[in-house]
């Protein structure tokens, strides 16, 4: 039985957890000087249901590109000689929201905990939230799984994102499988759509709106070694950990700023809390 005053505690106004008022913002300024006359100086195709690693120093952009048709992308990063500090996809979404677009930060993991990297360019800023209440970019999916996909449909499936990703390290890190599941982490799912139903408070995915030469483009905070792997779901409009949905390659370009310029820019420093946590 509900207690009598439930209607008056359901009643209380939300407060926002975390007010960004005092959140170090981007230096728009010193990005749009980076970003002018920056040469594009590296691109990697990554396949259908594969993923592919890359560095991008501090300072650099890199920029995820739509080329043949829609296609969603789950990306990790981490700090390029250190995979214990990885991006926080929770912390994130705490700071930002929901989804991600232009001016948003992503967030490393504790005791870390400094920006990764600055979305400075979002093709899809225009489509904002839909009548079912979802966007694109979402920090809330964690990414598809082999495990998940045996718990639901009882079948060794080996080409989800997380099996992706964690392929692409044993292949180029030389990481042993274990080390390299324990690196893997939750993704910033790119050009993905995404939400929660209104009835039953579900995760939810539907058609990518991402077409060929839509981007999401970023600039390096810190040095970055980045994973990112092109989903099984492929625009995501029917199911994913499939080898029957169309699926299309993802584009990345890296682009380096002028030498006279990046002189300028400082990586971003770890967080300042000292760590003592009261402990006597």
């Amino acid at each position: 039985m509900a207690p009598s005053d439930a209607h008056t505690r359901r009643a209380l106004a939300p407060v926002i957890c975390y007010p960004t008022d005092t959140l170090p913002t981007p230096d728009w300024r010193l990005i749009k000087t980076l970003r002018q006359d920056s040469e594009l100086v590296k691109t990697i195709e990554i396949a259908p249901r594969s993923a592919r690693t890359f560095e991008v120093p501090a300072g650099h952009f890199f920029r995820i590109v739509s080329t043949e048709g829609p296609q969603v992308g789950d990306l990790n990063l981490w700090a390029k000689d250190n995979l214990q500090e990885r991006f926080f996809s929770g912390k994130t979404r705490a700071l930002h929201g929901t989804h991600v677009s232009t001016g948003d930060r992503l967030w490393s993991c504790l005791p870390y905990m400094r920006p990764m990297a600055t979305i400075t360019d979002d093709s899809l800023d225009w489509y904002g939230w839909d009548e079912y209440g979802g966007s694109v970019h979402d920090v809330i999916g964690t990414r598809c799984d082999p495990y998940t996909n045996y718990l639901l449909q009882g079948n060794q499936y080996h080409h989800c994102c997380h099996s992706n990703l964690t392929r692409e390290l044993v292949t180029q890190l030389g990481l042993s499988v274990d080390e390299a599941e324990a690196a893997v982490h939750d993704v910033l799912n790119v050009f993905m759509c995404t939400g929660f139903t209104k009835d039953t408070h579900q995760y939810f995915m539907k058609a990518s709106p991402v077409r060929p030469g839509d981007y999401l483009e970023m600039m390096a905070e810190i040095d970055l070694l980045c994973n990112l792997s092109t989903c099984p779901g492929g625009d995501c409009s029917s199911e994913h950990s499939s080898d029957v949905t169309l699926c299309y390659p993802l584009l990345v370009q890296i682009y380096k700023p002028q030498e006279q310029v990046l002189e300028d820019f400082i990586p971003a420093t770890v967080n300042g809390y000292n760590r003592k946590h009261d402990i006597r």
